[in-house]
């Protein structure tokens, strides 16, 4: 056996073995990057039902101020028990929601400067901003993953894996625009 038949013999197979385990990552990669928004749209919903959970708080501690009609409790209650499963589009909506419920309550805070002061409120409002830097972070790491993910559906030679895998991209999470910055809450 001469030379070039020994090197053909061994190249060959080993590219072919190479490729392989290339096309196996991007396979590996594609599904740990699906998991991942996955997982972190999973942190993004107990989140906002922590939100949903100390407005609910919020407005008991409220309560004795102002008298909530039924709707404001019904619509908390609503919110809370789809939160958890709803997928990327209905979490929109909650957030649009519950942003308006936790509006409406601080506005009655402003208005009483006793209710104000009340260590409970002021508990509960530092506990909501927390939850609201939490929300915007987990956001970004899913849509940091969404994008990554996107890529490689749009590019060679994953694009050929993702196709065969039947997987398509995913859309980026989108809050209203409001919800771009948190709400206003004075501490």
């Amino acid at each position: 056996m001469d030379l070039a038949s020994t090197l053909l013999i061994t190249i060959v197979p080993a590219a072919a073995a190479g490729l392989a385990l290339y096309l196996v990552s991007l396979f590996n990669r594609l599904l740990a990057l699906r998991n991942s928004t996955e997982a972190t749209l999973a942190q993004i919903k107990v989140a906002m039902k922590k939100r949903l959970d100390m407005i609910g708080q919020l407005v008991d501690a409220v309560r004795g101020y102002v008298k909530f009609e039924r709707e404001v409790f019904e619509k908390i209650a609503t919110l809370r028990s789809t939160v958890l499963s709803v997928g990327a589009q209905g979490l929109r909506d909650i957030d649009r929601d519950s942003r308006a419920v936790l509006g409406t309550v601080l506005a009655i805070v402003e208005r009483y400067p006793d209710l104000k002061a009340s260590s409970t409120v002021l508990t509960l409002m530092e506990a909501i901003k927390s939850v609201e830097d939490e929300i915007a972070r987990q956001r970004y790491t899913y849509n940091n993953i969404v994008q990554e993910f996107n890529i490689m559906t749009d590019t060679l030679p994953s694009k050929f894996i993702a196709q065969a895998m039947n997987l398509s991209k995913i859309g980026y999470l989108r809050f209203e625009e409001e919800s771009e910055k948190p709400p206003s809450i004075e501490v």
